[in-house]
């Protein structure tokens, strides 16, 4: 008997329903939301299994790699089509939302995602720090000019390196404005050090990789841009074409 086993997938816990060749519920469970959990799980059912499929989501990934290494048939599934197909359950549970993604499983009713590669993953990971930092960053400027602007001082256009000599300037003659701008230069002048460190790791990398070298030949493509990319198209074999990567990004 082939099987078709839904994940929906929460941080702690996972709920499991697998459903038969013939569209019956043969059970339910909650399974730790681990891969050699899950793995163990699966391996004791009797019967074939045909396929397991989870919404694509922030663990799935990671839960993707762990049952396909042990060697299960496993598919990640667009997140707005199982929604949609979601929606027209009357009652909402992760009991639910397991079951009716067995069932899709079972009807062929989705639409597989590419699970990336651990390379583009840690890309994803090191450029989604670095743009964290710089909002971080540009967060404390904006907050300390609307700070000063309460007071009638304005900082204007100014280079970042005079930002700060700016600020004092400013501040110099209110104590108390002083002890609320200084914490606050100081975090920014840590995170702007971070940054250039992320900075000047994220242009070592690209260097070192002959397609991020390849991209960055292209006017007004740099690290960033060409990192964004070739994590983003990941395995180009997925593409019959490169005139479906343009579309597939939203061009």
């Amino acid at each position: 008997m082939k099987l078709f086993i839904g994940l929906d997938v929460s941080l702690a816990k996972t709920a499991v329903c697998i459903v038969s060749e013939h569209g019956k519920i043969v059970k339910e469970a909650e399974v730790g939301s681990d891969p050699a959990a899950l793995t163990q799980f699966a391996l004791e059912q009797q019967g074939e299994i045909a396929m397991i499929g989870m919404e694509a989501g922030p663990l799935s990934q990671w839960l993707h790699r762990g049952l396909t290494e042990a060697g299960l048939e496993v598919v990640l599934m667009e997140t707005r089509q199982v929604k949609g197909a979601l929606k027209a359950m009357p009652i909402k549970t992760d009991r639910r939302d397991a079951e009716g993604i067995a069932r899709l499983l079972h009807l062929g009713w989705f639409r597989p995602v590419h699970c990336k590669s651990v390379s583009a993953q840690e890309i994803r990971a090191l450029l989604g720090a670095r743009k964290s930092i710089q909002q971080g960053v540009i967060a404390l400027e904006m907050s300390l000019r609307g700070l000063l602007r309460n007071f009638g001082l304005k900082v204007g256009a100014i280079s970042k390196g005079r930002f700060d000599a700016r600020i004092q300037e400013q501040v110099a003659s209110n104590t108390t404005l002083v002890a609320a701008t200084e914490p606050m230069l100081r975090a920014r002048a840590t995170l702007r050090h971070e940054l250039a460190r992320l900075e000047r790791h994220v242009r070592s990398l690209a260097q070192d990789d002959p397609t991020c070298r390849l991209l960055m030949t292209m006017p007004a493509v740099g690290a960033v841009v060409a990192l964004t990319f070739k994590s983003a198209v990941d395995d180009p074999a997925r593409f019959s074409s490169s005139k479906k990567v343009g579309p597939w990004v939203g061009l």
